[in-house]
This record gives structure tokens, C-alpha cells and sequence, in this order.
């Protein structure tokens, strides 16, 4: 039995670091996959896709001389652009010259979706880059963004004239991300 012990010993030892090294391996493997350069967290799929625009009414921003938003301002016979963002946003920042820019050469209205963003603070920022968009719902307690299945701001949703959504965009919009996505299927909606 003098013989079995330390037999049984190394066995114990080979196992408590055979284990460690498994934990560690499965561990990396783990983290190479979930965060390799394939993996776009952006790219999470849109549940609205190719479905009606969620049923919501927007009051205006206070203090902003635009109109409010509801669904039935998405469904003017034509593509629209809704675009969520705020105030406190810095790449909302970044791509707003990119979306006054797509309004005005595509001629494509651009509605706004102020995603829990004080009042003041959405006016004072649009007086300061300008205001493209044709109206604009105040969200303050982000209701209308859970509707539309929102994971964070800027994104931008591409709806047809029966307001369909068709396109979804999580992030900042470049300008060429506009010209390879965006106007390709503005194009094919048209």
C-alpha cells in the first residue's frame, strides 16, 4: 500500500494541473472567437427588418421649431431615413455632416429620433450643426427606442414608402459606408 500512495500522488498532481491548463485553454479559445476581427458587435440583426415601422408618437422637442413624429410620417410613398441620436452622442457628432450631406444630394427626407436627451441640450447642439432633419420625436425616457429594438445611438434605419424597414445601421455613419450601403438601397427602392 507504502507503494499506491505515492502513485496515487502523481496522479493528483498531473490532474490539478492538467485542469488549470484546460480552464486556461478553453478560456483562450473563447476569447480569440468571441472577439476575433470576423465578429462585428455591430452587426447584431435587427428583429424589424422587412417588417412594419413600430406604432409610436413622438411629441416635438421642446423649444426646437419642428414637428413631432409618429409612424404615419414614415409612410410617405417614398424612402425615408430615421436617424436615432442625442446630444450627448460623439459619434452622433461625427457622422451629422455625413447625414445633411446624403439629405441634400439624394433629396431623401431625414427624419429624428432625440434618444433620452434633455431638451435644451438637442436644441442648443442642432442650432450649433444645423438641423437636416424634416421632423424630429423627443424620446426623453427612450420608450419609442426599446420599440425600435435601439442597442445605442447613432443608428439609422432605411424605410420604404409603405414603411417597411429595410436597412439598419448600428454606429456612425460614413461617407463610405453611405455610398456602398445606404445609396444602393435607396436606389433599389426608389
Amino acid at each position: 500500500m507504502s507503494e499506491e500512495a505515492p502513485r496515487a500522488m502523481k496522479i493528483l498532481i498531473r490532474v490539478l494541473f492538467i485542469v488549470p491548463l484546460l480552464i486556461f485553454a478553453a478560456t483562450l479559445g473563447y476569447l480569440y472567437f468571441g472577439l476575433s476581427p470576423d465578429r462585428d458587435p455591430r452587426a447584431v440583426p435587427s428583429a424589424l427588418l422587412d417588417k412594419p415601422v413600430p406604432d409610436f408618437e413622438l411629441p416635438p422637442v421642446p423649444g426646437l421649431e419642428a414637428p413631432g413624429l409618429a409612424t404615419n410620417d414614415l409612410k410617405n410613398g417614398g424612402p425615408v431615413l430615421l436617424n436615432v441620436f442625442a446630444s450627448w452622442c460623439v459619434p452622433c457628432r461625427a457622422e451629422h455632416p455625413v447625414l445633411t450631406e446624403l439629405t441634400e444630394s439624394e433629396s431623401v427626407p431625414l427624419y429624428g429620433i432625440d434618444y433620452k436627451d434633455k431638451a435644451e441640450d438637442a436644441v442648443a447642439w442642432l442650432e450649433e450643426l444645423g438641423n437636416p432633419y424634416a421632423a424630429i420625436g423627443h424620446d426623453l425616457d427612450g420608450r419609442a427606442g426599446i420599440d425600435w429594438g435601439i442597442t445605442g445611438v447613432p443608428e439609422t434605419f432605411v424605410i420604404d414608402g409603405e414603411g417597411t424597414i429595410r436597412y439598419r445601421h448600428a454606429g456612425p455613419l460614413t461617407r463610405q459606408l453611405v455610398e456602398e450601403e445606404i445609396l444602393p438601397v435607396l436606389e433599389a427602392l426608389r
